[in-house]
C-alpha cells in the first residue's frame, strides 16, 4: 500500500489472521495433520480457543475487500491484473514446489507430482484438480473477487460504479442462490461475497467519509456473513459453536469498522510492516513445513517446545521467502509485464492522449491517488487528511 500513509493496523490484522490459521492448524484441527494424533487431541488445552482459528480466513477476505479497491482505484485492468500477479505468484510458485517435494518424500508421493504443473497456474481450482496444499483454497476465491475487480476497473471506478457493482454483486449473489443458478454461484461466490463487499465499503468509508448508504452495505452483508458463518459452523467444522462464530465475526466486523474510521491510527509501529509482509508466505507454507519438522523433532522434543520450534520455523521460513523471492520476484515480473502492455498502449489513443497517470504507485493506489467520485454530494466529500 502507497499513498496518504500507510495503514499499519492492517499489516498488524492481516498477521493475527494468519496466526490464527498456523494455531488452528497446530493446535485445534480434529483430522490428518503434521502430528501423530489430531491436533486437538496433542494440545486440549488451547483446541478450544484454537479450533476456532479458521476464522481468521474471514478476516482476510474483509481486508481483502478493503485494500484491493484501495490497489484498484486509479488503475485499468491491466495495471491491476498486474499488481496481483507480482504480488501472488512468486511465494505461490515456491510453496507448490516446496509442497510437492515434501509431500513426495513423507507421504510417498501421494499422487502429487501429478498435480505440480496444473497447481503452479493457481486454476485447479476450476478444473477440478487438487490443491497440492489445501490452504490453496481460499486463493481461489480471491481469483473470484480479482476477476470482478477486473471488470469494475475495465468499467472505470468512481464512487457511483462501486456502489452499483456492490449492490449488483450481492443481489446477484442471493439471486443466484435463490433460483439454484450453479453457474452464478460459481461466479459470484455468494457465501464469501459479503466479506468483500463489506471490505470495499469500509474502504470507501476510509477514504470518502461515511454514510448512512455505505453504512448500510456493511450492515447488509455482516448480516449475510453471520449467516454463512452459522452454516459453516454446522457443516463444515466440527464442533463450531454458532454463537461463538457469530461473536467472532462480529468482532472482525468491528475492528474494521474501527480502521475505516481512523480509531486503530494511533497503531504505527513500523516493525508492523514486516509482520504484515510475512502474512502470505507464513500462511502457504506453514503446514508444509510442519510434517518433517515435527517428524524429526517429535516426540524427542516434548509438545509445547516441538510447537514452538515448528512455529518459529515458519516464521523464519516466511522471512526468507518474502526477502529472497517475492522481493526481487515481483521487481523482475513487475518490469516485464509492464513492458508487454506498452503495445497495447501505444495502439489506444485514449492511452496516447492521457498518458500513464492511471497507473498508480507500485504498491497499489493509495488513499490519494484516486479519481474523486463522480457525484459529491455533501456526505460524500473526502473527509480530511488523516
Amino acid at each position: 500500500m502507497t499513498g496518504r500513509e500507510r495503514l499499519r493496523e492492517l499489516d498488524l490484522l492481516r498477521f493475527l489472521a494468519a496466526l490464527a490459521v498456523v494455531l488452528f492448524h497446530f493446535t485445534g484441527f480434529w483430522g490428518d495433520g503434521a502430528w501423530p494424533d489430531p491436533a486437538r487431541e496433542v494440545f486440549p488445552e488451547l483446541a478450544p480457543i484454537a479450533r476456532f482459528g479458521y476464522l481468521g480466513v474471514d478476516l482476510f477476505f474483509v481486508i481483502s475487500g478493503f485494500v484491493i479497491l484501495m490497489s484498484v482505484w486509479g488503475r485499468g485492468p491491466g495495471e491491476f491484473g498486474i499488481s496481483r500477479l507480482v504480488r501472488l505468484m512468486p511465494a505461490y510458485w515456491v510453496s507448490v514446489l516446496l509442497g510437492a517435494a515434501v509431500y513426495a518424500l513423507f507421504r510417498q508421493g501421494n499422487g502429487i507430482p501429478g498435480l505440480v504443473l496444473p497447481n503452479l497456474t493457481m486454476l485447479q481450482g476450476g478444473v477440478g484438480i487438487r490443491n497440492v496444499d489445501a490452504v490453496y483454497w481460499t486463493l481461489w476465491v480471491e481469483l473470484h473477487f480479482y476477476v470482478l475487480a477486473a471488470v469494475l476497473a475495465g468499467i472505470g471506478i468512481t464512487y457511483r460504479s462501486c456502489l452499483i457493482f456492490m449492490a449488483a454483486w450481492l443481489f446477484g449473489g442471493l439471486f443466484a442462490d435463490e433460483a439454484g443458478n450453479k453457474l452464478l454461484q460459481v461466479m459470484l461466490v455468494p457465501t464469501w461475497s459479503p466479506y468483500f463487499i463489506a471490505g470495499m465499503a469500509l474502504f470507501m468509508i476510509h477514504r470518502f467519509g461515511p454514510t448512512l448508504l455505505l453504512w448500510g452495505y456493511v450492515a447488509v452483508a455482516y448480516l449475510l456473513a453471520l449467516r454463512w458463518g452459522a452454516w459453516r459452523a454446522a457443516h463444515a467444522f466440527h464442533d463450531a459453536n454458532e454463537v461463538v462464530v457469530s461473536v467472532v465475526i462480529t468482532g472482525i466486523f468491528a475492528v474494521m469498522a474501527l480502521v475505516a474510521t481512523g480509531k486503530l491510527k494511533w497503531v504505527r509501529w513500523r516493525g508492523l510492516t514486516v509482520l504484515g509482509a510475512l502474512t502470505y508466505p507464513l500462511y502457504l507454507v506453514h503446514s508444509q513445513l510442519a510434517l518433517p519438522l515435527l517428524d524429526a523433532v517429535y516426540p524427542e522434543l516434548n509438545r509445547w517446545a516441538a510447537l514452538a520450534v515448528v512455529i518459529g520455523a515458519s516464521l523464519l521460513a516466511a522471512y526468507a521467502v518474502h526477502r529472497l523471492v517475492e522481493r526481487p520476484g515481483a521487481a523482475w515480473m513487475r518490469r516485464r509485464l509492464l513492458a508487454a502492455l506498452e503495445p497495447m498502449r501505444a495502439s489506444d489513443p485514449v492511452t496516447r492522449l492521457v498518458g500513464r497517470g492511471d497507473r498508480g504507485g507500485r504498491g497499489g493506489a493509495g488513499l490519494n491517488g484516486a479519481e474523486p467520485p463522480d457525484r459529491t454530494p455533501a456526505e460524500a466529500t473526502p473527509a480530511a487528511p488523516r
